[in-house]
């Protein structure tokens, strides 16, 4: 017999990331709500100056098959973004063994949600071990084919902003 599996929870964050509540993810990404959430981005470049992007998987809810930041994933209630980045990283892409650098933290709004982006950056010659179930490829870019493929939909929205604000100034 399957059981369902239980609804995540996020919490609910002010602009400074102080914890206010918690809310079911279905309510965060209702598109009504917009309850402010914690995310966490890593930004994977080798030791070439090249960027992996990961293609999210067709059965993502939120932007599926367009290619996004190498690592993102919710902080969890209790974990902070250090914690949740580790985790992220470990879950999606096999990493363990790396030091990050905080990069930022930015608001992000959608049509579906409003979250509180932590960005990361680190770099690393490791091959990643990809979590099938959350991405459908990936692969190192470098930062002259982003700059051309960038408005033409083969980003989501938020890596296509990040990007700019972080890197190519």
């Amino acid at each position: 017999m399957k059981y369902p599996i239980p609804e995540e929870w996020f919490p609910i964050v002010d602009e400074d990331g102080n914890t206010i509540g918690k809310a079911l993810r279905s309510v965060c990404h209702d598109g009504k709500s917009m309850l402010l959430h914690p995310v966490v981005h890593l930004h994977l470049f080798n030791t070439r100056g090249e960027l992996f992007l990961q293609k999210r998987a067709k059965t993502k809810d939120i932007e599926p098959g367009k290619w996004d930041t190498s690592v993102g994933g919710h902080v969890s209630p209790g974990e902070t973004p250090d914690e949740a980045l580790l985790r992220e990283a470990a879950e999606e892409l096999g990493m363990n063994n790396f030091v990050p650098e905080f990069l930022g933290r930015y608001v992000w709004e959608s049509s579906l949600e409003k979250e509180l982006v932590n960005s990361f950056s680190t770099i690393s010659d490791a091959v990643p071990i990809l979590d099938r179930d959350e991405i459908d490829e990936g692969r190192f870019w470098s930062l002259k084919e982003i700059k051309e493929n960038l408005g033409k939909d083969v980003f989501t929205p938020n890596f296509e902003h990040e990007i700019k604000m972080m890197f190519l100034r």
